[in-house]
């Protein structure tokens, strides 16, 4: 599902356009285009069955003037530098339009995970801590749980490096297992936040969200919980999903004009988000090819899986019903196709808007971890709903003042605060 768009160009094409429009410093600009600091080493593992496998991976980390680089951790195959950058330089963005006190980091294995024991995981996530130890932690570059990865490596890791360091350190990575220094609310938090961000929107647009209807692209973590609180929140319909299926190595969009029953599918669909067919049949559904979903006519639009999927040839198919797109995952849409959906009026929740929720209850994570103090699940969506709502509302108050598109205006508000810590602290 990976598109062919070089994530890391169009990431800095998109910084290029605002940093234009914002007249920013030539050296300022250079200083933001790229990481600060980059780290690429190999990982070593004892598979099962006895040999040696050497694992390429990576952590970058693009700019903490405004506190920690923060970001996850991928498991993919064919994962490269240039995404991890694209997708650290995201992450500085996304913590500042949240306003969270926190840089941008980001960190990658080249691996399908769904070839590896649950033992190879962990001495695979392991491996990844004892290689880089010394340039993570609380006060300096705190991973998350990503794509192929879940909330028990994470607390390898956290174990890993507490024992690494000597003492036990939960705020060195979030996501982890409630009861192993996890928060309530922080599994659904990204999928909730889209929600959130999509009621918003629907406000401002005089849209009555029970009317409306909705296609999701995924049904991992983030697409079950947009898909879940769509109903369950706003009282709309989800009228179809797509998964990539493992053992048939391709796409499937599982539909039901009805209305999907979003947790009735997640109890047939695997950790890596692989709906069962067979049983989805029985119940009804309906499964067309990999793409279907974007050609739904639907209100709103919402890719959550990886990035490059709505491009100059694929933008074509989106229905002129839709009102909404909302970027659950990370750079799903091209520059390219901004340009159609500009034409057309689509309203775009970028996606280091849309998608914060994560980071958001990430950071409440670490809060809890360095009170030693854990709030109840009602604290953490409250706290969640107010932070969305509020980077929402800066969001579209840029927009209109200064008539750009959501993305530019997302990136104005991320740039402008960035740039002022950047000056406080004497760098520029």
């Amino acid at each position: 599902m990976t598109g062919s768009t070089n994530a890391f160009q169009m990431a800095q094409a998109q910084f290029d356009k605002v940093a234009d429009q914002l007249e920013l410093d030539q050296q300022v600009r250079e200083f933001l285009r790229w990481p600060m600091r980059e780290f690429h080493f190999r990982i070593p593992v004892r598979m099962d069955d006895g040999k040696l496998r050497v694992f390429q991976a990576y952590r970058i980390q693009h700019n903490d003037s405004r506190g920690p680089n923060k970001g996850g951790l991928r498991f993919a195959a064919g994962e490269t530098a240039d995404t991890v950058r694209a997708l650290s330089m995201w992450m500085t963005w996304k913590t500042a339009v949240a306003d969270i006190p926190l840089g941008g980091g980001k960190g990658g294995v080249d691996v399908d995970p769904s070839t590896l024991s649950d033992g190879e995981k962990e001495r695979l996530v392991r491996g990844y801590v004892k290689a880089i130890w010394k340039n993570i932690g609380p006060r300096q570059d705190v991973p998350a749980p990503d794509v192929g990865t879940t909330p028990q490596m994470m607390g390898w890791m956290m174990d890993e490096y507490s024992s690494m360091v000597g003492n036990f350190t939960p705020g060195v990575i979030t996501g982890k297992p409630l009861g192993g220094g996890g928060s309530e609310g922080r599994t659904e938090a990204t999928g909730f936040g889209v929600v959130f961000t999509i009621r918003e929107a629907m406000k401002h647009l005089g849209i009555d969200p029970s009317t409306t209807t909705a296609s999701i692209q995924g049904f991992g973590n983030v697409a079950q919980y947009a898909a879940i609180s769509f109903r369950q929140f706003l009282g709309g319909k989800v009228v179809c999903v797509s998964c990539w299926d493992r053992a048939d190595k391709k796409s499937y969009t599982f539909t039901k004009n009805e209305g999907i029953d979003p947790l009735f599918l997640k109890t047939i669909t695997d950790q890596y988000g692989t709906i069962d067919k067979d049983k989805a049949r029985e119940a009804g559904y309906q499964i067309e090819d990999g793409d279907a979903w974007i050609s739904k006519d639907v209100d709103v639009l919402i890719p959550a899986a990886l990035e490059g999927q709505i491009t100059a040839e694929t933008v074509h198919k989106v229905s002129m019903q839709v009102k909404i797109l909302a970027e659950a995952a990370n750079g799903p849409t091209t520059p390219e196709a901004d340009k159609v959906l500009m034409e057309r009026g689509v309203f775009v929740i970028p996606d280091f808007l849309c998608n914060a929720g994560g980071v958001t209850v990430s950071y409440f994570e670490a809060v809890q971890n360095d009170q030693n103090f854990y709030w109840e699940v009602d604290e953490v969506r409250t706290r969640l709903d107010q932070k969305m709502t509020s980077a929402f509302s800066s969001v579209l108050q840029m927009a209109l003042n200064k008539n750009v598109y959501t993305r530019d205006a997302a990136y104005m508000v991320a740039i402008d605060k960035v740039v002022k810590a950047m000056k406080l602290r004497g760098w520029i």
